[in-house]
């Protein structure tokens, strides 16, 4: 008798194969400048980032909105569709993955490799065993932010540095990352903290070490946009992919 699949690695690999088919069209659906067009692969998955954040983190804010009491139960209960979308972000996070794998050097995507091992463990425990969905859900409202980071880097690829869109996003960018960025993950952390005693070892072990890792990359990725885009001239603004 063959063996089930799971249903969430169902939708964690149309999920894949859906971004990876919105990355190969995305450069006729939004054709680059002629200053991002010796970096096509990059202008590509830049758009494709920002697809998934409006739908990730537009999700997980529903979510919340629509289910208020959900904070209260992060482990075992979930509303409907939250275990879909978390199984959606960790196709986009292995898609992502693949991409930059493929076309950029190690030394310049070993970061964001990293950050995106440690989303698809995390998550894909939450996808496989039905639990945690909601505490992933928190971490997926940190996508709203990853929205203007996404518009910030597809601007500076666009020559649109010195614009007054591009300083009001800059400005929307940092009030979102202190708001659903640094603050969801001293929140996540905090939860983590005070059920200690009511969450599994392995579990425990797993989001410890996970908000050990985000909680430091976080925080130099917000010196970097500060020292960028308020204490240096734009145009020493570098173009570099951010999550």
């Amino acid at each position: 008798m063959p063996m089930a699949v799971s249903p969430g690695l169902l939708v964690v690999a149309g999920s894949f194969a859906a971004f990876r088919l919105l990355n190969r069209g995305l450069e006729r659906l939004v054709p680059p400048p002629s200053s991002a067009r010796r970096n096509r692969w990059k202008w590509r998955n830049i758009w494709t980032s920002l697809a998934h954040s409006v739908l990730s983190g537009g999700g997980a804010l529903a979510g919340f909105c629509l289910y208020p009491g959900l904070s209260e139960d992060l482990v075992g209960t979930h509303p409907p569709g939250a275990h879909s979308l978390v199984a959606v972000s960790v196709g986009y996070f292995l898609e992502d993955f693949v991409d930059m794998l493929c076309n950029q050097k190690l030394h310049q995507s070993w970061e964001l490799l990293f950050h995106h091992s440690v989303v698809i463990v995390c998550f894909g425990i939450a996808v496989l065993l039905h639990q945690y969905v909601g505490f992933a859900l928190v971490a997926l409202l940190v996508e709203i932010n990853s929205i203007f980071l996404h518009l910030r880097q597809i601007l500076l690829m666009a020559n649109l540095a010195h614009t007054t869109c591009y300083r009001l996003n800059s400005i929307v960018n940092l009030g979102t990352y202190v708001v659903f960025r640094i603050a969801t993950l001293a929140w996540m952390t905090r939860w983590l903290f005070l059920n200690r005693e009511n969450v599994p070892p392995a579990a425990y072990a797993v989001g410890t070490v996970g908000m050990a890792i985000m909680t430091p990359m976080n925080i130099i990725l917000f010196y970097r946009l500060l020292r960028s885009d308020f204490f240096k001239s734009s145009r020493d603004v570098r173009p570099e992919k951010e999550q």
